[in-house]
């Protein structure tokens, strides 16, 4: 050891197993792991592994052709300490030895409650009869964008013959109120990328480009893009806005409320460069404020530019994180003449963000959909905008539990990243991805088929809109939008009086 140089006092956070009499020394293990992990040593004709490096991905125990591999958590322990647990003495031994702030990806994984869980819907039963899905239509088909108060409609002596007269705001349609998150080129691969905007155009709905811009060679898919205007103006060019769907001005998000972002240098590459407008290798940094947005008056000049820089044919969403006055936010937001609110909350995923950050600021999305969306009814200007919310949809059930709150559409990112592949190993901030989804390296890259990850993310839709289907099939609704903030049918298990306050909702057997 050199002098001055640290030893690591870490433990590994993984144990691997091989076992000997199914190896066959096919060194599939050592090409699959981009750490590293795996090698053959030839003097002894084996295999051997660093555990330290090993990120338990399970790419090599997927890929084994004799499947002779199985990594699991490390068991080694420090004595049991109910304040200072291994992950708060592993986190500050890696201070110690990096000097250091300590970043993650994905969500947050600490055990806050999962309001979710403890919500439950209703069903039909003998007075309110169930509708069956498979014999009667229904509709999932929904619209985001500002709504008119009522609508004056004339008609000129025949019912087919119907002139509305009402000026309408722009509004996006979508088959399913199910809409991918903002990830980035540059955040994830090309191919990730691509995938997200095929399955969108296949299923009719939308992804976000996040704040990384859109390739022109994908521009074909701007009409199921939400295209982002962030802090750092990353590949915003008058052709990006025109071709989109919607235009999102991010102010925030879930994983890293009140901060920017950043790119590293060595993700910059030669096509990120291009779609980005910056040059290669240097690092892409957002700033944590808008420098142009410093009141609610400065968002609405912006909100205005972008509409008149389209023609005013294009909703403008504002994507916000769930923070404690988020309420008070959102109605400026839509008095600023946002046509979509976004909210992101505390489990919302990323693909680089302090760690201390990730797990400790904002609130979970549940409160906040639900504070944001009575807010608006009781300001009356719920009608004046749509709601999106983001921040760790696992299911279908959370997706209903969601547009019962008041929800018009749910993002998801997590969800459609595990689609493809991703096992939530928590090293998006490496670049270093062994299933070819958040890394700009080419040779792991190339590992994910943007067709078959197509298929996954629409068979993914497919299957959630079906179980949507049959649970409001189950509650008497044939329409998506006749169970929007209908928090009657929500009841609340295990809560506290103030959680069922905040929520809207009554108590199971209420």
């Amino acid at each position: 050891m050199l002098e001055g140089e640290i030893h690591s006092h870490l433990l590994p956070d993984f144990i691997i197993e091989r076992r000997e009499d199914r190896c066959i020394r096919c060194r599939v293990c050592e090409r699959q792991c981009g750490f590293n992990v795996h090698w053959y040593d030839e003097e002894t004709d084996s295999m051997k592994e660093d555990e330290m490096k090993c990120v338990g991905c399970q790419r090599c125990v997927v890929m084994c052709p004799t499947k002779a591999l199985i990594v699991k958590p490390y068991p080694g322990d420090y004595r049991a300490n109910a304040n200072w647990t291994k992950e708060r003495i592993l986190d500050l031994k890696k201070q110690a030895e990096t000097g250091g702030v300590l970043l993650t990806g994905t969500g947050n994984d600490k055990p806050f409650r999962i309001y979710w869980d403890h919500i439950v819907l209703n069903a039909s039963q003998v007075t309110n009869p169930s509708i069956d899905p498979l014999r009667e239509p229904m509709e999932l088909r929904t619209f985001l964008g500002r709504k008119p108060d009522k609508l004056e409609i004339e008609f000129n002596g025949d019912l087919d013959d119907v002139e509305i007269k009402t000026e309408l705001s722009p509004n996006v349609m979508i088959e399913t109120p199910i809409v991918f998150s903002a990830m980035s080129y540059g955040a994830i691969s090309y191919q990730a990328f691509k995938a997200l905007a095929m399955a969108a155009n296949e299923y009719g709905t939308l992804f976000n480009t996040g704040e990384g811009g859109l390739p022109r060679e994908l521009r074909k898919y701007g009409k199921n893009a939400i295209v982002q205007c962030a802090s750092g103006r990353f590949g915003v060019d008058p052709e990006y806005l025109n071709c989109a769907a919607v235009i999102e001005i991010k102010i925030g998000q879930g994983a890293k409320p009140g901060i920017g972002g950043h790119l590293p240098g060595e993700k910059v590459t030669e096509p990120i460069s291009i779609t980005r407008m910056i040059p290669e290798g240097t690092d892409a940094l957002s700033p944590a404020p808008q420098h142009d947005i410093y009141s609610i008056e400065d968002l609405s000049m912006l909100i205005y530019a972008l509409k008149e820089a389209t023609d005013y044919e294009k909703p403008v969403c504002v994507k916000i994180a769930a923070v404690h006055n988020a309420a008070a936010i959102a109605s400026g937001m839509v008095r600023a003449g946002a046509d979509i609110i976004a909210l992101d909350g505390l489990r919302g995923g990323t693909g680089a963000a302090p760690k201390i950050i990730r797990d400790n600021v904002g609130i979970p999305i549940e409160m906040a959909l639900a504070s944001v969306d009575q807010r608006l009814r009781e300001e009356g200007i719920r009608n004046k905008a749509s709601i999106l919310v983001a921040g760790g949809f696992r299911c279908s059930a959370d997706i209903v539990k969601a547009i019962a709150l008041g929800a018009d559409a749910v993002y998801i990112g997590t969800a459609a990243l595990v689609a493809m592949g991703c096992t939530l190993c928590q090293k998006c901030h490496t670049g270093i991805c062994n299933w070819g989804i958040c890394t700009q390296d080419p040779n792991l890259a190339k590992r994910l088929n943007p067709e078959i990850a197509k298929k996954r993310l629409v068979n993914l839709l497919r299957a959630w809109s079906l179980e949507i289907k049959e649970m409001l099939g189950g509650m008497g609704i044939n329409a998506i939008e006749s169970l929007r903030g209908n928090r009657e049918h929500l009841r609340g298990v295990g809560l506290e009086d103030w959680e069922l306050e905040v929520l809207g909702i009554k108590g199971a057997g209420e």
